[in-house]
């Protein structure tokens, strides 16, 4: 991927990108991220690239040449139009899906707004896209496209130590990450988990699988409804009182029990109950649900399941 910023202030963004994972991806030629001075575009004696707004108001504005003519020069560098993003505080707000969705450009442009903001006819001619990473104003649109460089940099391959690195983040799967530890096993009196030390690999993926499901619950719950939950996570989350606050996940629990029902040719709440190793109450209250569905329906062998 390629991605180029356009600035006023490119030293800034420099001073970013030539540190840490960033600098040590751009010296491996795992990712190119330019930095383009808008206003060496400028045809003013003065280098201005900016003035007062129609209407009145405070603050300038940016114009439209500097800007115009930087990105065309950076069209005629790459031989083609790059997908143009506008940082914006009116913009789409930046999610790690949004992040994953425009991984799959190649070549993007960030434009940088300052001031009081930029020209909007320069905008309609050349943005494919405004994305803000908040509902908060800032100075100008470098710090924004920095966290935007950086959120598309970090999913290119090689640039963490593998996709898992990334992938099991939080936001990725709609899902807040599990607690992290490091030694010493013990600091001011605190602990690290048992589970942590044992050495069992299934054991300690269970527990981040269930960390990570308290903690968005208790912490993010909105991010559940968009998650990819199993029986087992769901009857997890039901262990929480926080849980029954939300009627979604009762909703996932059912379409999942219903397909597994209609794979049965006879189930009872006993049944159901040992199956997801669950309290009788909520088998029954699944149970109740489906037949309000009418869920009793040909097994695909030409006999009906009863639920009884």
């Amino acid at each position: 991927m390629r991605i180029d910023i356009l600035t006023l202030f490119p030293a800034m963004c420099e001073a970013v990108l030539s540190e840490s994972i960033m600098k040590r991806a751009r010296g491996a030629g795992l990712i190119e991220i330019n930095c383009r001075d808008i206003r060496a575009y400028t045809k003013d004696k003065h280098h201005r690239v900016d003035d007062s707004p129609y209407g009145g108001g405070f603050g300038l504005v940016m114009q439209n040449q500097p800007i115009y003519d930087c990105y065309r020069s950076l069209c005629e560098d790459i031989g083609k139009k790059p997908y143009v993003i506008y940082m914006s505080p009116a913009g789409q707000t930046l999610t790690q899906q949004k992040a994953v969705e425009l991984s799959d450009h190649d070549s993007i442009a960030i434009v940088c707004g300052h001031y009081e903001g930029v020209d909007e006819r320069v905008l309609e001619e050349i943005v494919d896209e405004e994305i803000s990473i908040g509902d908060y104003v800032l100075t100008g649109g470098e710090l924004p496209a920095l966290v935007l460089a950086d959120c598309l940099a970090r999913m290119e391959p090689g640039v963490l130590a593998a996709d898992e690195a990334f992938e099991k983040e939080s936001h990725f799967s709609f899902l807040l990450e599990h607690p992290q530890y490091t030694k010493p096993p013990e600091w001011n009196g605190k602990t690290v988990p048992d589970v942590l030390l044992s050495g069992n690999h299934a054991n300690i993926e269970k527990w981040q699988r269930e960390q990570s499901l308290e903690r968005t619950l208790k912490r993010r719950p909105d991010m559940l409804e968009k998650a990819e939950l199993s029986v087992s996570d769901i009857l997890y989350l039901y262990t929480f009182e926080e849980a029954k606050e939300h009627s979604f996940l009762f909703d996932k629990l059912l379409c999942e029990v219903e397909a597994y029902v209609k794979t049965q040719k006879k189930v009872s709440a006993m049944t159901l109950s040992r199956k997801l190793k669950t309290d009788m109450k909520t088998a029954v209250k699944l149970i109740c649900e489906l037949s309000k569905k009418g869920v009793i329906v040909s097994t695909g062998k030409g006999k009906p399941y009863e639920v009884v």
